[in-house]
Parts: C-alpha cells; structure tokens; sequence
C-alpha cells in the first residue's frame, strides 16, 4: 500500500503534526470525500473514517472540515473504521463562492501544488471563463498550467496559444488530444513524485480521458460528449485523490457550470498584474480605472496596449468580488446581531426564573 512519502508527506507536514504524536494518532490524507465519512490513505493502509464530535462542535465553518487533500489526525481502532479529530493547517486552498444564493465558501480541494485548467478548443473555449480559473488557482497558491484538449477538432490551434501566451507569459500552456494522443507525454512531464494535481474545467472538456491516458488504463470512467454542442455529461461525481506511481498524485474533479469567485483579491492581482503595475501611474491612488481623469489604466486601454475584452473582464470580475465581500459582510453583521439578541433573550429568560423564585 502507499507510503506516506507517496501522498505528498515532507518535512512541512511533519512539523505541524508533531503536537498530535502525543496522543498516539496517525497521520492520515482524504482521498475521498463521502456524505457521511471519508475515505482515508495513510502509511501502509487506508480506513474509513469520521470525524470527532469535538472536531465537528469546534469547527463553525463547514470549509473547516475535512476535504479532498487534507491531511489529518486519526485514531485508527482494530477492524473497525478510524476518527478524525484534526485537520492539520493547509498549505495551499482551491476555493469558490458555493453554486446557490448563499454566500459562503466551498473548498473543493487543498494542498495542491499544481492545477491543471482544462479547456477544449471545441465550442467549450472561452478567454474570460480561462481568466476566471486563474484568478480562483493564483488565488489558492498552487500553480496553474492551462490545457487546451481536443486540438484535433480546432483549425486555429496557433492563435489560441498566443492569444494565451501573450496575456500570461510565465504560464505553461499544453495542447493535448486524446485521440491523436499529442501533448500527453508533454503533460505527464508535468507530474511530479510526492506533488499534488488537481484536473479543473467544465464538463465534457476530457478531464478525466487525459487521466487514463496518464494512467495507460481506464482508471476514470467517462462520458460521450454531445456532437451538436460540444457538451458532455459528468461523469465524475465527486473529487477522488488518486496515487500515480513514481508521479505524484492526480485529483479529477466534477465538471462545473459555474465557478464564482470567492476571496480572491491576491488572484486577480496576480492574474491582471500589468493592470496593477499601470495603475501606479494613475493620479489618484484610490482610482477605481473606471471613470477618473487621468487614469493610465484606461488610457492604455485607449492606446491599445491594453485589449477592451481583457479590461472589461477584470472590471466585471472585480464588480463580481466586491460584491460578494458586501454580502459576506452584510450576512456576518446579520448573524453577529442574532447571536447577541439569543444571548440577550437568554439573559432574560435567566434573570426572570431567579426573580420568580
């Protein structure tokens, strides 16, 4: 079975388990996320398990518990399942806004070192949606390196390249198609003993095809996609961690209709960097690149140096996250005064027995 080292263990994670020796637990990673328990890979074995009452009362962020990359501290019981009673402190966090009109955060997987963003170059392909992946991954603190599948069904395989190259110099961009099978061996030269990576894109995008090609076996189960739009069906249900050996491990995640930004200032920073370095230059250090005279943001924009489409898409992703921090804030003003009037009633209702007595 696996060996700790396989799973991404290091000198990192040794430090930060070093409290839990004491207590007799084993470290452990989530390689699968169920409804009711977790499927857990440590040294030599795999379990699955629960987690703690204490973890669960401790933890007031549902995003706090356990998910797909976490390791964690159990307790492991003779010829039963184990306990989860910590989740140990994450290095890296792949996160969105959750797919409702709640505002509040779904972590979909952690300690990622690398993100593959996948994008056919079918119907499928879109700038602003690969804009919006990266602002999510720079955002986590793993590194992206963006997939355009299906080359075999594009003609301006070239120019998609360089419209990507010339936005993000310093991110690796590989063509791959699962039928003529180009860029595989370019791709798997991304993969890396004791290294996390985690496969992100739409469904039908061949996500989990480029998986088995990987593997050379049909570890993923997949879908046919639609001929008449391109889009296929999710055949991955739910995120599974997945050792390659010698190769580090792979993540398929479900394929998303949606990604909505969640907490991502430093990721749009990241993924717009030449906007922040032309806004120094504004005369106004509270511009807002919208509307302000002497802007040198919009004046590129004018000049051509920056495109329209790129500069429309960082203020709608902008709009999208200030937004979202004014809801958050709003809903955290809400819950903070339901908190105190529970505790004011309870008050009350405490003072009036005592009186009555």
């Amino acid at each position: 079975m696996y060996k700790l080292e396989e799973l991404g263990w290091g000198k990192l994670w040794e430090e930060k388990f070093s409290t839990h020796l004491s207590n007799g637990f084993l470290p452990g990673r989530i390689a699968v996320e169920n409804k009711n328990n977790y499927l857990v890979y440590f040294e030599g074995g795999e379990t699955l398990a629960e987690n703690s009452g204490r973890l669960i009362f401790m933890s007031d962020d549902p995003s706090a518990l356990p998910k797909v990359g976490d390791w964690v501290a159990i307790q492991k019981f003779d010829g039963s399942n184990a306990i989860i009673h910590e989740v140990l402190e994450r290095k890296t966090k792949l996160s969105r806004k959750v797919a409702d009109k709640n505002y509040s955060e779904q972590v979909l997987v952690t300690n990622i070192d690398f993100v593959f963003i996948v994008q056919s170059l079918d119907s499928n392909y879109n700038f602003n949606r690969l804009e919006r992946y990266l602002v999510t991954v720079f955002e986590s603190g793993a590194e992206p390196i963006i997939v355009l599948s299906k080359s075999d069904l594009c003609d301006s395989v070239d120019s998609k390249v360089e419209e990507i190259q010339r936005a993000y110099p310093k991110v690796a961009v590989v063509t791959t198609s699962s039928i003529t099978e180009t860029g595989i061996d370019k791709l798997e030269g991304f993969l890396e003993a004791g290294k996390s990576h985690v496969f992100l894109g739409s469904s039908g995008v061949g996500k989990s095809t480029l998986i088995n090609k990987l593997f050379d076996e049909d570890k993923i189960k997949t879908g046919d996609v639609r001929i008449s739009d391109g889009k296929g069906k999710h055949t991955t249900t739910k995120r599974e961690l997945i050792v390659l050996p010698g190769k580090g491990m792979l993540i398929d995640t479900p394929g998303m209709r949606g990604l909505q930004l969640w907490s991502a200032n430093g990721g749009i920073e990241k993924t717009f960097d030449e906007f922040e370095e032309i806004a120094e230059k504004c005369r106004f250090t509270d511009c807002t690149h919208t509307h302000e005279t002497g802007c040198a943001v919009i004046e590129a924009v004018e000049e051509g140096s920056i495109p329209e489409s790129r500069y429309e898409n960082y203020l709608k992703l902008r709009k999208e996250l200030r937004y979202l921090e004014t809801k958050i804030d709003y809903n955290a003003r809400m819950e903070e005064k339901k908190k105190w009037m529970e505790i004011k009633q309870s008050y009350r209702k405490y003072f009036k027995g005592k009186k009555g007595n």
